[in-house]
């Protein structure tokens, strides 16, 4: 990041942002935006309670159940779409329609079919995040060089190694950058899911503090899920970066 010219360090933008949050809510203009330095010091206070505790819970278990399922999925799909035209042509309207829909309105579809509890929020998060990994795990193999795919069949390889041997690992650049778009809207799914399905976890506290008026404990909470899509979506960048490099070596 640079200013008039000169380079300030890593995460600078973010320093400035605190800055202008503390400010604005030392204003007093909006009891909705506490100071920052209130949200932080109710964070440490909230972050050890059985309910804060019980809730990143609920709401990490829904996360990583929906993610699990959309990347299960999602991946084998996109690539036996990229692979078979009949499949593809088959499957890219529905895929395109859920992925530009409102999914939000089919949540009451899904109260009615699996019930109020976890497994309604479960596939919630799993349909928030798994049409863009299909997508991307299709446009990925679509965009292998087919040098590497008649080198596997000259060699005789069975679907199966092709499959797990050269499309997988060919179309992992775009497969990962799917997953990491997937993986932050599975986090506006789980957290729509909870507040619309089951009030549980985050959800739960949301509802709780937005209620009561407790504004440092709802942008505390807020705070938290802020960082764990942050920190997730970094990692998985990172690695894209990484194959990315080895892709364009090979």
């Amino acid at each position: 990041m640079k200013v008039f010219g000169i380079r300030l360090p890593g995460m600078s933008s973010l320093l400035i942002w605190g800055l202008l949050w503390e400010i604005f809510g030392r204003s007093g203009l909006s009891f909705f935006v506490p100071p920052l330095s209130d949200v932080i010091a109710t964070l440490f206070e909230v972050i050890g309670t059985p309910a804060f505790q019980k809730a990143l819970y609920e709401t990490g278990y829904a996360f990583v159940a929906g993610v699990f399922f959309a990347v299960s999925i999602g991946i084998p799909t996109g690539i036996l779409m990229g692979k078979n035209r009949l499949l593809d042509e088959l499957l890219l309207p529905w895929v395109n329609i859920f992925l530009s829909a409102p999914l939000t309105a089919l949540v009451p579809v899904l109260m009615v079919l699996f019930g109020f509890g976890m497994k309604s929020i479960i596939i919630t998060t799993t349909l928030f995040a798994i049409w863009i990994i299909i997508l991307n795990a299709r446009a990925g193999v679509m965009q292998i060089n087919r040098s590497l795919v008649e080198m596997a069949h000259s060699f005789g390889a069975t679907p199966w190694a092709a499959f797990t041997k050269v499309y997988f690992w060919a179309a992992l650049p775009e497969i990962l950058g799917g997953v990491r778009i997937g993986i932050i809207r599975a986090v506006k799914g789980v957290i729509i899911g909870q507040l619309l399905i089951s009030i549980v976890g985050f959800g739960a506290l949301f509802e709780l503090y937005s209620n009561n008026f407790l504004m440092s404990h709802f942008w505390a909470v807020l705070l938290v899920l802020f960082a764990m899509a942050f920190t997730i979506s970094e990692v998985l960048a990172y690695l894209e970066r990484r194959v990315s490099y080895y892709a364009a070596k090979r």
